[in-house]
This record gives C-alpha cells, structure tokens and sequence, in this order.
C-alpha cells in the first residue's frame, strides 16, 4: 500500500494465522486499488480497458462510497483527480483497516490494533490489559507527542501535508489546499468514516475543524502552521483514561 502498516493482537488465543490472513487482505487491496500498480483495478480503469459492468464489487462499492461522501461534504471530497484519472486513496485506506478490523473480529478477536499510515482502528484492550493509548504527532517534530488519546473502539484518522506534502486537493479549484493547517486529526464511530471526514475537511481549510464540530459522532483536532492546536468542544472525552 506504499504505506508502513502493523497489526497487534493481543488475544491469549492469537495465531500466526489470524496475521496471516489480516495482511493478505491488505495485499489484496493494494493489488486492486493502488494507482502506482500498472496491473490493479484501478490502474486497468484508468486506462479505460475496463467497462462498469466488468469492475469488482469492492470498486463499485468504493466508487459508491466516495460519491456519498462527495455529496455529504460539499464537494470537498473527490476521488477524481486534477487531470481526471481516478485516486480512491482517500477513501481506501480507511476503509481497508475497517474491513481487516471486521475480519480480526469475524475470527473471535477482540483485542487489536491495525494501523495503516498513520490511520488507526482499535477494539478492547492492549498486551497490557489497559486501555488503548494513541499519541498525535507534533507536526513539527515527529519524534514528540503532543496529545495521547484513548479511542475505545472509535477510529482515528489524521490529514496534513507533514509525510506526503501538499498531496491533498481542493476539488472546487484543482490545485493543492491553501491552508494554515498542517494537520487536522479526526475521531469517528470506525477508522472508515474518521478517514473519508479528514480528508474531506482538510480540503476546506481552516474551516475544516468547524465542519468536524458539526459533524455528530466526530471530534477533531487541527494545528496550523503557527503551531497552534484547535479542537472540536468534546474532543477532550478521548484525552483520559476511564479505567483511572
């Protein structure tokens, strides 16, 4: 997936082969979806040799997908990019951790963590016994945390231009987002919504934490270039750990 991905579950019953099958499913997805791969699905589509009625139902599904989120966010979600060739990457991602999330539990398991570049699904406990901590990233300074989370099953997402660069789009003008974020971290019901809404509100700027403020089910966390962070008013729920 040209991404870092890790997957821990801490279940005293885990095998080799629930890993097994969670990392096959991801290879899976980026065999079909990867827009860097000459002989995926998407690669295929984008040079027009295949017909709707030839595509997998994971890519109809996804190309659903990204159409109710380009409708629910304004047309600041589009997985069309600037010289018209297809790019799911803003939908993908979280929706491949979600399903892996749904395959670990299909398995009986109830305590894991999948992340994927940065987005992150978590269900029941740590190799601990204690709740699951995330910390976000000073965008700045990669090697400092500027705020721990515990998700407890939420999914969390974050956007920004600090990896990849100035990678996101305004759909509305076609050209890279002219912000003062650097990163906007969103917290939604799974890893799949927290994905598309980040993304989305990314694009609009500094008006994004607001579109996550109104968003139900979903709080965020933005820092803009002067370093200064802004959240959403419940944002801080996810900041303590219940079990102290």
């Amino acid at each position: 997936m040209g991404m870092p991905v890790t997957i821990e579950i801490t279940d005293v019953d885990a095998t080799q082969d629930s890993l097994e099958k969670a990392f096959e499913y991801f290879q899976y997805v980026d065999e079909t979806f990867s827009t860097y791969k000459s002989n995926s699905e998407i690669s295929r589509i984008n040079r027009k040799e295949l017909q709707f009625s030839e595509y997998s139902d994971d890519v109809k599904s996804i190309f659903k997908l990204a159409e109710e989120t380009k409708q629910q966010t304004d047309g600041y979600f589009d997985i069309h990019s600037p010289d018209g060739s297809i790019d799911p990457s803003g939908i993908v991602k979280g929706w491949a951790i979600n399903k892996v999330a749904e395959l670990l539990r299909s398995l009986s398991h109830e305590n894991f963590y999948v992340e994927a570049g940065g987005d992150i699904q978590t269900s029941g406990k740590d190799a601990e016994g204690t709740e699951w901590r995330i910390g976000i990233r000073n965008p700045f300074n990669r090697d400092e945390i500027v705020k721990v989370v515990y998700p407890r099953g939420a999914g969390i997402a974050t956007s920004g231009t600090v990896i990849r660069g100035r990678h996101i789009y305004d759909p509305h003008t076609k050209r890279p987002v002219e912000t003062t974020l650097v990163s906007l971290t969103v917290m939604g019901p799974n890893v799949y919504e927290a994905d598309r809404f980040a993304t989305a509100a990314f694009a609009m700027g500094a008006s994004g934490i607001n579109f996550i403020e109104n968003l139900e089910g979903f709080e965020g966390y933005a820092i803009d270039l002067k370093g200064t962070a802004t959240m959403t008013s419940e944002f801080e729920k996810y900041t303590y750990d219940k079990s102290d």
